[in-house]
């Protein structure tokens, strides 16, 4: 028995429709699903990206299929995306260019390089090259 990846990641937001705005709008995400409770992001075609109204998801969810648990999240959440070294300072012009300020930058041990930036509900998104994580 093997994983074979992290399939979705999710975030908890005050408004749906504006935080899928900003995801689709600075990475360019198209969207897979949604409804006034959530949106999934298609992210690089392999990964989901789950954002969910804060205290929407309190109860269970019944589907025809099954019934998805109860879940929620708060504060803020961090989370990194992976891009090529070749394209960091492209996304920091379109950071730039969309008004959003990069809090902060970091040139990490083994090479790679980080920025850091803070999406509508404050979390904090990582944009990261190779060479931060032995394993990228």
């Amino acid at each position: 028995m093997n994983i074979t990846g992290v399939l979705e990641s999710s975030i908890y937001v005050d408004d749906v429709p504006r935080a899928t705005g900003f995801y689709r709008r600075i990475f360019g995400f198209e969207q897979i699903e949604g409804d006034d409770r959530f949106c999934a992001l298609s992210v690089a075609g392999r990964q989901v990206f789950l954002i969910f109204k804060k205290g929407a998801t309190l109860k269970p969810v019944p589907l025809p299929g099954g019934v998805i648990p109860p879940h929620d999240g708060s504060g803020q959440l961090h989370f990194a995306f992976s891009v090529p070294a070749a394209d960091l300072p492209a996304w920091e012009q379109r950071l730039a260019e969309n008004g959003v300020a990069i809090e902060t930058r970091v040139a990490w041990p083994r090479g790679g390089h980080s920025i850091y930036f803070r999406d509508p509900d404050g979390h904090l998104v990582e944009l990261i090259t190779p060479g931060c994580w032995s394993i990228y």
